[in-house]
């Protein structure tokens, strides 16, 4: 009985490290209750060339983060290479990313895919911060991902 005991006990103490990780990980996420991209389908900006808003019966999460898909292709799609989908810097604002390092909100209409890579921008107020980043992409590119490689080694 102790021995069962202690199996059920290792056991959730290695799913609880798990979700732990995965908790760690989301909270650098720019996430609206654990819904990244504002509940837009990170796979319809490459497939489509646009933004898409995702269905609310169309999700599945990935270490912590729920993203949302126009259909379930690109539901497939993600699964089958969530790393090839995801927003750069965490979905946080591309531009703010290499000038500071801050994490700013970003308008999911606004975006660009370097590389393969998406990367969100902030758009509110007379400020769409593309503009600026096209005027200084290589340079601010390197200092975001600096930025960036910062922030998830303070974990």
């Amino acid at each position: 009985m102790k021995t069962n005991l202690m199996i059920i006990l290792l056991a959730c103490l290695g799913i609880g490290a798990q979700a732990q990780g995965q908790t760690e990980r989301a909270e650098h996420f720019n996430l609206d209750e654990q819904l990244a991209i504002q509940g837009y389908d990170p796979v319809a900006y490459f497939t489509a060339g646009k933004a898409q808003k995702g269905k609310k019966n169309i999700t599945t999460s990935y270490d912590g983060v729920t993203y949302r898909f126009s259909s379930e292709e690109n539901k497939a799609l993600f699964e089958a290479n969530p790393s090839k989908y995801e927003p750069a810097y965490g979905g946080w604002c591309a531009y703010a990313m290499g000038y500071d390092g801050s994490k700013v909100k970003i308008d999911p209409k606004t975006f660009k895919i370097i590389d393969g890579e998406l990367y969100l921008f902030y758009n509110f107020y007379f400020n769409n911060t593309l503009k600026s980043w096209n005027k200084d992409e290589q340079s601010l590119h390197t200092s975001a991902d600096k930025n960036w490689a910062d922030i998830l080694k303070k974990n």
